[in-house]
């Protein structure tokens, strides 16, 4: 069960919002909810894609730098180097 929050609107934007909401046959919070679900997800998918291409574009001057250990301290053996597309 989610938690509950309160917003303030402006009378004009709850009017259009209710309406919007009216149309896609839900209520004023699910419609809410629904919105900031899909903009938490956006974000974090170009997060991750931004994430991504950068480990991509420098993964060998990392390497270059810091070697091959990606388990500094952990003894040899015990794991195996993550595929570099693993982002």
């Amino acid at each position: 069960m989610g938690k509950q929050t309160n917003i303030r609107l402006d009378e004009g934007v709850k009017a259009a919002a209710e309406e919007r909401a009216k149309r896609r046959g839900l209520s004023l919070q699910g419609y809410v909810a629904d919105l900031i679900e899909q903009d938490v997800k956006e974000s974090r998918a170009a997060f991750m894609a931004g994430a991504a291409a950068f480990l991509a574009a420098y993964t060998d001057r990392f390497e270059a730098e810091c070697g091959e250990d990606r388990y500094p301290g952990l003894a040899a053996g015990l794991s195996e180097p993550a595929p570099r597309d693993a982002a």
